[in-house]
């Protein structure tokens, strides 16, 4: 899998680019456990609130992109 991700995405078969977009899809529901637990720590600084909040809804988005891109896109 590794081999994969480092690949240029060109560079890679139909399947590899599959699990590359299933790996990258496992990495950002890590990242919004994260993030999650460090909103919810009440660090009392809002601007780190509103920077913990935009990077909760890049994630998600980034997530919701992956997830629904076209089929063209990643075969």
């Amino acid at each position: 899998m590794r081999n994969a991700i480092l690949r240029m995405p060109d560079q890679r078969s139909a399947i590899e680019r599959r699990q590359v977009r299933r790996s990258a899809i496992r990495h950002l529901d890590r990242a919004e456990l994260y993030i999650a637990a460090a909103t919810f720590m009440d660090l009392g600084d809002p601007v780190a609130q509103r920077a913990l909040g935009r990077l909760r809804s890049d994630i998600d988005g980034l997530r919701h992109y992956l997830t629904n891109a076209p089929a063209a896109a990643s075969d």
